[in-house]
């Protein structure tokens, strides 16, 4: 399986997939704690690959809640290698534009049609 967290600085959003893609185990969008509880919940489910976006600088200001979203990214890398002995892939937001949407100018909304388009 395949699980992938798209952090923020409060809540986060996760998806728990089968390695073939055809089905989705569990997702959500939830509390950065309570996406640490779920962790520690399937803690002995074999999960093959993790994913995780990552923070990028692209040169302008930041404030502080994109330094609380760099933490808690930390928190998940550290106890995803407690738990499974593996090293997240970091996923950034460029690469995802393009993957998905073929255009470094794609917003949120492009990227979540893209994603129904593909998943339903």
């Amino acid at each position: 399986m395949i699980l992938a967290i798209d952090p923020g600085n409060e809540y986060s959003a996760f998806v728990l997939v089968k390695n073939d893609l055809s089905e989705v185990v569990d997702k959500g969008k939830v509390t950065n704690e309570e996406l640490l509880d779920y962790l520690n919940k399937i803690k002995y489910v074999d999960i093959d690959h993790f994913a995780i976006e990552m923070i990028a600088s692209y040169g302008m200001a930041v404030g502080k809640t994109v330094f609380d979203t760099c933490v808690w990214v930390g928190r998940f890398t550290q106890t995803i290698k407690n738990y499974w002995s593996v090293e997240p892939t970091y996923i950034y937001r460029k690469d995802e534009k393009m993957c998905l949407c073929g255009s470094m100018k794609a917003k949120d909304s492009n990227i979540r049609q893209a994603l129904i388009d593909r998943f339903g």
